[in-house]
């Protein structure tokens, strides 16, 4: 009873951040189209003076990467960014207007609750990332070329584990200025230092080290092995079995410390 109990508010917390989502437009907007206004425009104003290390070429050819395909799958990230944390600060309207506590009082484990909302915010993310590959036909990559399941599942990993990343931060505050002015700090850097705008091969040895301790360093290496496959081999990107352990283990690692996070004394 308690199982079939917690999937049912699984399903409706998950339920309720999707429609939520779906009826606030500007947020639809704001997700997917300011990224793809500044991929545009970044791409376009570097593509004549960035130069991709030598012997990278696109997804099979002969020529070498533009900086709006190399630009690509940061772009990815920054929209599974922006959708997934973000999401969260439905926790901090629903604690101001009494809707979080009503939950939190109901015969429901935190485990439950935690996982319904993280899932909203996972599907809205995924979805956004998916429907943002349609613009893969412009930059040169037939949908055939591509690693479907493998770029989706890197999508979905990533997605989750930003999510519970933004369930953390949006649990412990109370205002939405204070969790803008946290994550923007945050995930800003984070994003950056991830090779979304140039590869880590290219940077200082001190810069290279601590991008390879970021997580998202291993979800873009995933997204251009999956969308540019001899790129991503020439510009000697970490292995899809690397990338995709690490993209796994920062989801169950950041689920594991929202669940703590929720089940704490006093919270």
């Amino acid at each position: 009873m308690s199982a079939k109990r917690g999937a049912l508010a699984v399903g409706t917390l998950l339920r309720r951040e999707v429609v939520r989502f779906l009826r606030q437009k500007d947020r639809v907007l704001g997700a997917l189209g300011s990224p793809i206004v500044f991929w545009f425009l970044i791409g376009s104003g570097l593509g004549g003076s960035f130069r991709l290390p030598a012997g990278a070429p696109a997804g099979g050819g002969s020529e070498g990467l533009s900086y709006l395909q190399y630009f690509f799958p940061g772009t990815v990230v920054l929209i599974l960014l922006f959708t997934a944390v973000f999401s969260t600060i439905s926790i901090i309207e629903d604690r101001r207007e009494g809707f979080l506590q009503g939950v939190l009082v109901s015969p429901v484990s935190r485990r439950a609750i935690v996982m319904g909302k993280l899932l909203g915010g996972t599907i809205l993310a995924f979805g956004q990332g998916l429907l943002f590959l349609l613009i893969l036909p412009f930059v040169g990559v037939n949908f055939w070329q591509i690693d479907f399941i493998p770029v989706c599942l890197v999508l979905f990993l990533m997605s989750f584990g930003l999510t519970a990343m933004g369930f953390v931060m949006a649990w412990r505050l109370d205002s939405t200025q204070g969790f803008h002015a946290v994550m923007n700090l945050f995930l800003l850097p984070l994003w950056l230092l991830s090779g979304a705008l140039f590869p880590p091969s290219g940077a200082p040895g001190w810069l290279q080290g601590v991008m390879r301790v970021n997580p998202l360093t291993y979800s873009i290496a995933a997204l251009h092995r999956g969308l540019f496959h001899e790129a991503g081999a020439a510009s000697q990107l970490p292995s899809y079995g690397i990338s995709l352990a690490v993209n796994a283990f920062f989801a169950a690692a950041m689920f594991l410390f929202a669940v703590w996070v929720a089940e704490r004394k006093g919270e």
